[in-house]
C-alpha cells in the first residue's frame, strides 16, 4: 500500500514537518512520484514504527541515525553487535521509564484515594502540605 506524507502522518500521530524533516536526514525511506512529492509504503511504516519506539526511549535523534544506518549497512558480526547495543539500552530506557510510570500510578492511586476518603466524610482535610503530620498516608507525602 503506498502513503502520502499527509497520510503517512496521520498514521503515526505526528506532523508532516517531522515527516519530512525524517526524510531530509534519510532516516526514513520514501519514493518521488512524477510530481517530487514524498511516496510512503509498507516498509516506510515498519522503519517509522521503530523510529517511533525508539523515539518513545528517550532515544536522540543522532543515535537513532546511527541505529538506521547501521541497519542498512551489510551484515558483519560488527554491525550486528552495535545494534544490539543500541536496543539493549534502549530497552532499559524503557524499563526504567516503565518503573517510573508505575510509580507514579501508585501515587496518584493513594492520592485519589485519600481525597476519596476526605470527600465521603472518612477522615478531615489533611492534604494541605501544611497540615502533614506522621499521620498522613506515606505515599501522599
Amino acid at each position: 500500500m503506498e502513503y502520502t506524507i499527509r497520510q503517512f502522518a496521520q498514521m503515526f500521530h505526528t506532523t508532516e514537518h517531522t515527516i519530512r524533516y525524517y526524510t531530509d536526514i534519510e532516516l526514513l525511506p520514501c519514493r518521488r512520484d512524477d510530481s517530487n512529492h514524498r511516496i510512503f509504503n509498507d516498509e516506510s511504516a515498519n522503519w517509522m514504527r521503530g523510529i517511533t519506539y525508539l523515539k518513545r526511549c528517550g532515544t536522540p535523534i543522532k543515535d537513532i541515525k546511527k541505529y538506521c544506518d547501521l541497519c542498512r549497512m551489510e551484515e558483519s558480526e560488527e554491525n550486528l553487535h552495535a545494534r544490539y547495543q543500541i536496543i539493549l539500552k534502549q530497552r532499559d530506557n524503557a524499563h526504567k521509564k516503565l518503573a517510573e510510570a508505575q510509580a507514579t500510578a501508585e501515587y496518584m492511586d493513594c492520592k485519589l484515594k485519600h481525597y476519596e476518603d476526605i470527600l465521603s466524610g472518612r477522615i478531615p482535610d489533611d492534604m494541605n502540605p501544611g497540615k502533614w503530620d506522621s499521620e498522613s498516608p506515606s505515599c501522599c507525602k
